[in-house]
Formats: structure tokens, C-alpha cells, sequence
């Protein structure tokens, strides 16, 4: 294929009515934690827990969107964004996460809504993006049935609300990250740690998906695309044993999910790698149908890539998993899996900078399911930013754009249906158990003032939103 090697080519032009946007989440951008009626999620808990969260910080304020949403929605607007991608805070509609709704939720993701129509910009909602209400939790969390089945009822409840206007419905953001690292490793809300747990959850996470799109179909009254993003794993093998390590983790990773939701059965082979943890009697009959689902998009979020190898006790220290700060294991079933160091550069949470992973990966499920429209839902980088004489200017951000929409680009030439493309994030927002340290917007926000300043990143995009071709 012609381009840079590199990645780092101009004036590529997409096909009409590819989708450029931005992505956020709830707990991480709107703040107002404790008013009109908003009860606390797993991650108000979480967060409050000592040692848990860099700093001790909080989503209590984040960016305050929630009392700038005007101004945000003209941010949105002037970056010529066609959609947004925002998730609804379940304990902000739902305080108990089932029975009484609360108005002024409501009222406010009505304002969300009203607001990107009239601006133009597409609304992409987001069901479940990590903040489970804390009653829910309480109540056993994502590894009982219960939540699933309430989760159903949320999204029923949701499209009757909005379900004239959302133009594109995701379930969930991300599961795997709800289940192995909140019931599996610890670092994410609600900090938990069993194994049996963490595959509990995922079937549950699934089933709640199934659940969700059934509700949702039920009660809209346009014709909207329904969809779940999925942060899919990129591996690559080392070794002689890295063919092993990628099976494991691609069986609990990658096909503990696509295999319910695209294909309507958990595989094989990960009943036999997790068969000392679970007996997965949690699945019902009746479950694979529920969960398996037509699909209008998938959406894939996309960082970086892992490289693996099965891990030898007589070589010494096992290293550590491809995620940062962890305390348990998220990979059950493939604990003996070794996460390699890879080279650089990388981004400030030091994941590496691949370009040609995103192309490996969502090549690999184009292949695997090539009647199946895909989005690139997340991608984005961390770094350093700094603001001087009012101008952020993150060259490295820009880099990494680019090349990233080169490898998309080239995706697409090869014949990958790929839709569109958000980037993470608009806002630098609470990074979860990083809190405020990590800064992935192409707007910055000063926490302080909450005042938003533009990065060259987001100038670059929005010339790349307006013409549709990466800019030289």
C-alpha cells in the first residue's frame, strides 16, 4: 500500500459521510456529584477509598460540565464536530438504579440532547460508561443477575425519553474494563478482586447488552443504529510461546465478548481455561439468544498494542500486565501470561504509539465479521501539556493523530467499513484512578478556573472535521 511508512501522510480525503467526533464520559466531564438529586455511583465510593485514585482526586467538579454545558456544546460547534459522543450517568436518571426516575436528570441530558440538534452535531449516547449506581453495587454489583435485568430496565426507561432523537444507541463503553478491572485487578470502582467474579460480570455485562437493545427496540420512535464499543485487545505474539499467551488472552479478552454478542456462544476454549475458577452455571438458557443481538455498528476503542508471551517460573520475575498500577489479576484463566515491555515511543501512560495495530486489530474483526459496519469509537493520547501565552501547542497529540487517521484511512481503502472516527477526549478530564494527572483532551481545562483553551490538537481536527482531508 502507498504512504508514508510511518504512518504520517497529508491531505488524504475521506468518503462522504464519514463521521469525525468526540467522545466523553459522565463521571469523567459533568461534576454537580451531589446535586439535583444525583445519588453516588461506584465511583464516587471508589474514589473516596484512600490510595485508590492518584491524589486523592474526585469527579465531585471534573470539567463542571454540567453547569457549562452551553458553552461546551459552542466548543463542539466550533471544532465542526458531526457527532458527539456522550454517556448518560445512570445515578443521575435512576438514583437507586431502579424505581423512582429523577426530573432534573432527566431534564438535563433533554438540554444535552436539544442542544447538539440545534448545533447540528449528531448525539451518540453511551447507556453504561462505568458509574454504576452504588445502590446496584450493593446489591452485588455486575456479577448478579439482578443488575443485568435492571440495566434492561434503564434502557427501556432511556429510549422513552429519547428514543426520537438519538441518532445511535451504545449499550456499554468498554466491559471488559467494568469486569476485569473492577471485580478482577481492583483499580478501577469497585475495587474488588476474585476471578469468579470478574467472568460473572462479563456474562452479566453481555446479557445486560442483549437486554438493553431488546428494551430499546421496543419503545423508539425514529430509526436509530444500535451499538456497543468494545475496547478490543491488539495482540502480538514473542517467542516460541507467544502464539499460547495470545490465545489465552484473546480468548478472555477479546472472545468472552464478540463470541456472545456477534456470534451467539461463549468459546470453547475459555470454559476450559477458566474451568478452575467457574463452572459458568451463572449462564441461563436463553442467555446467548438474548445477548446475541443485530448490530447497526460495532464500535472499537483503540490505544495501543500488547505483546505476550506464556510466562517460564524458571526464568524468573513474571512481568508485569500490559495494564499500569495494578493490584490483582484482570486475566483470568491466563494468569501464567507475561506482558512483554515494548518500544518506544509512547504516550504519557506509557502505552506504546502503533499505528499499525489499529490496522491489525480492526482488520481482524473486518475479517471475522465483514458484514458488520465499524466505528472507531476512542482513540487519543496522554502527554504532557502545558499552556503559554494562551496556546497549548501538543505537536506530539497532533503526531499521533495523524498517523492514526492515516492507518484508518488506509482501512478503509483496503475495503474495512469504517463509518467514523472520535477522538478521546474532547475535554482533559478525570483520567479515573489516574484522577487529574493524565490529560487526553484536545481542549485543555484548567482546574482551577475550568477554563477551556484549545490545543493545536483540536485545531488540527477541526480542519480535519470541516474538509474532510488530514491536513498537510
Amino acid at each position: 500500500m502507498q504512504g508514508s511508512p510511518d504512518f504520517r501522510d497529508s491531505g488524504l480525503e475521506f468518503p462522504p459521510g464519514f463521521v469525525f467526533g468526540s467522545a466523553t464520559a459522565a463521571y469523567q466531564i459533568e461534576g454537580a456529584a451531589h446535586e439535583d438529586g444525583r445519588a453516588p455511583s461506584i465511583w464516587d465510593t471508589f474514589s473516596r477509598i484512600p490510595g485508590k485514585v492518584v491524589n486523592g482526586d474526585t469527579g465531585d467538579v471534573a470539567c463542571d460540565h454540567y453547569h457549562r454545558l452551553d458553552e461546551d456544546l459552542d466548543l463542539m460547534k466550533s471544532l465542526h464536530l458531526q457527532s458527539y459522543r456522550f454517556s448518560i450517568s445512570w445515578s443521575r436518571v435512576i438514583p437507586a438504579g431502579t424505581g423512582q426516575m429523577n426530573s432534573a436528570g432527566l431534564d438535563f441530558y433533554d438540554r444535552v440532547i436539544d442542544g447538539l440538534l440545534e448545533r447540528g452535531i449528531t448525539p451518540t449516547v453511551t447507556l453504561y460508561h462505568w458509574d454504576l449506581p452504588q445502590a446496584l453495587e450493593d446489591n452485588g454489583g455486575w456479577p448478579a443477575r439482578d443488575t443485568a435485568e435492571a440495566f434492561g430496565e434503564y434502557a427501556r426507561r432511556m429510549g422513552e425519553r429519547y428514543g426520537d432523537r438519538v441518532q445511535t444507541w451504545t449499550t456499554l463503553n468498554e466491559p471488559w474494563c467494568t469486569a476485569h478491572l473492577g471485580y478482577g485487578s481492583g483499580v478501577h470502582a469497585p475495587g474488588r478482586q476474585d476471578p469468579a467474579d470478574v467472568l460473572a460480570a462479563a456474562h452479566h455485562l453481555n446479557l445486560a447488552h442483549g437486554l438493553a437493545i431488546q428494551a430499546l427496540r421496543g419503545v423508539v420512535r425514529n430509526d436509530p443504529d444500535f451499538s456497543v464499543t468494545l475496547n478490543l485487545h491488539a495482540l502480538r505474539p514473542a517467542g516460541p510461546t507467544g502464539a499460547e499467551a495470545v490465545r489465552r488472552i484473546d480468548a478472555v479478552g477479546n472472545r468472552i465478548w464478540t463470541g456472545p454478542m456477534l456470534s451467539g456462544a461463549y468459546p470453547e476454549d475459555l470454559f476450559t481455561d477458566t474451568a478452575k475458577i467457574t463452572d459458568w452455571s451463572f449462564v441461563r438458557d436463553g442467555d446467548l439468544d438474548t445477548i446475541r443481538q443485530p448490530l447497526d455498528v460495532l464500535g472499537i476503542n483503540y490505544y495501543s498494542t500488547k505483546l505476550v508471551q506464556m510466562w517460564d517460573s524458571a526464568s524468573g520475575e513474571r512481568a508485569v500486565s500490559g495494564n499500569a498500577i495494578l493490584a490483582g489479576n484482570p486475566w483470568p484463566g491466563a494468569e501464567d501470561v507475561e506482558f512483554l515491555p515494548q518500544p518506544g515511543p509512547h504516550t504519557a501512560m506509557g502505552w506504546n504509539i502503533e499505528p499499525a495495530g489499529l490496522m491489525e486489530l480492526v482488520g481482524s474483526i473486518a475479517r471475522a465479521y465483514p458484514e458488520l459496519p465499524l466505528m472507531i469509537t476512542e482513540n487519543g493520547a496522554a502527554f504532557e501539556d502545558t499552556v503559554a501565552a494562551g496556546r497549548v501547542h501538543d505537536a506530539e497529540r497532533v503526531d499521533y493523530l495523524r498517523r492514526h487517521l492515516t492507518a484508518v484511512h488506509r482501512l478503509i481503502e483496503t475495503g474495512v467499513d469504517v463509518r467514523g472516527y472520535f477522538v478521546w477526549s474532547l475535554l482533559d478530564n478525570y483520567e479515573w484512578a489516574y484522577g487529574y494527572a493524565k490529560r487526553f483532551g484536545i481542549v485543555h481545562v484548567d482546574y482551577d478556573t475550568l477554563v477551556r483553551t484549545k490545543k493545536d490538537s483540536a485545531l488540527w481536527f477541526a480542519e480535519l472535521a470541516r474538509t474532510g482531508r488530514i491536513p498537510e
